[in-house]
């Protein structure tokens, strides 16, 4: 089938993130993908090598005409594509599916395959159905790529870390912050620079080793590393990371003992992250996530409706409601190998449901059947 994806730029990259994950994963499976993008700048870091298969091309002014029509039309997080734009890639027959946003909210198992027919103007008489991706079997599930495990399978730690200049000491532990501008970061770097207290249960190593994302994490690290006066007992090592392709993302994931996610694509990332333990089975790597913060507070929601799926124990929701700015409690501790069995029983849960891409492509076969 030839697949038409259409995706609006509005901040942070994480819709186009997941539209080009879907894209390639799309081209992978032998498809025709084509990803009309309002802004594609950021592939030329997210993705420098491209894929095979898919065509990436600009989603601006008027819509072109002679186009071979597709068939499957994906509305990415409610881009809201005009008439001109869906009659010159599409036809009524076309299999339309607006692609929604990720949540663990029970709306979505309600809402999730329902239909949505357009009533009036230029597209009367068309339909779209609604994907929810989500977390449980009566949703849309969550993008997955079938190699996923044989890749982190054979992903070499410390060649990967030594070709970004990462010199890993024994006992040291590794830390990602991808994020927004927490008030509790600053409280994150004082817990991260204390040294190690004799007898302190799941203490930190000796030393931590925080690799921080380009852009906003890095802006926000450095403005209050300006302002702090560093012990010569800290135990806080910290690592400007430049831009990375999504593989390298994931990659960055993988290496990490504890991981600070943002956002949507990159908490699902986080979700599958896990790296061979030494009895040879895939070991789920513990994970913090920060929401993107809506005005109205509805963020706060959806944050707690992820950690009732999650099961998260007392000292994890503590942290997450902390980071997110729920509250103004002191932040708690880091007990990360709670945490770390938490992950691993999320995932395995995240696992039971069929993929995104093969959920959407079962839907798109049942409203448009192709040979």
């Amino acid at each position: 089938m030839r697949w038409d994806i259409f995706c609006k730029v509005i901040d942070n990259y994480g819709d186009i993130g997941v539209c080009w994950r879907l894209a390639r994963q799309i081209a992978a499976h032998g498809q025709e993908a084509r990803l009309w993008v309002d802004d594609a700048l950021a592939l030329a870091w997210m993705a420098p090598d491209l894929a095979e298969g898919v065509d990436v091309r600009p989603w601006q002014g008027q819509a072109p005409n002679g186009l071979p029509r597709g068939d499957v039309l994906i509305e990415a997080f409610g881009c809201d594509i005009t008439p001109d734009w869906v009659q010159a890639v599409a036809t009524a027959d076309t299999a339309w599916i607006n692609l929604e946003y990720l949540s663990a909210e029970p709306y979505v198992e309600r809402m999730h395959g329902l239909p949505s027919p357009v009533l009036s103007g230029p597209l009367a008489g068309w339909r779209k159905r609604f994907f929810y991706p989500g977390f449980t079997s009566a949703t849309g599930g969550l993008l997955r790529e079938p190699d996923l495990p044989r890749r982190q399978h054979r992903f070499d730690r410390e060649a990967w870390l030594t070709a970004q200049g990462i010199q890993r000491k024994d006992g040291e532990r590794l830390v990602s912050l991808f994020c927004y501008e927490p008030v509790a970061l600053a409280s994150l770097l004082d817990q991260l620079e204390q040294p190690q207290e004799d007898g302190e249960p799941d203490g930190p190593p000796r030393l931590t080793h925080l690799l921080v994302t380009a852009g906003r994490a890095t802006a926000a690290v450095q403005a209050l590393m300006r302002g702090r006066s560093t012990s010569p007992s800290s135990r806080l090592c910290v690592h400007y990371l430049p831009r990375l392709s999504q593989d390298d993302y994931d990659h960055l994931l993988w290496a990490c003992d504890l991981n600070f996610v943002r956002g949507e694509d990159s908490l699902v990332r986080a979700l599958w992250a896990a790296r061979p333990s030494p009895a040879g089975d895939l070991q789920s790597i513990p994970f913090i996530w920060q929401i993107y913060p809506q005005h109205d507070d509805a963020h706060h929601d959806k944050l707690q409706a992820f950690l009732n799926w999650m099961r998260a124990p007392s000292s994890l929701r503590a942290f997450h409601d902390t980071w997110n700015g729920l509250d103004a409690a002191p932040l708690a501790g880091l007990d990360i190998s709670a945490w770390g069995k938490v992950a691993q029983q999320a995932r395995a849960r995240a696992l039971e449901p069929e993929d995104l891409f093969s959920q959407l492509r079962a839907m798109a076969a049942t409203m448009a059947p192709r040979a």
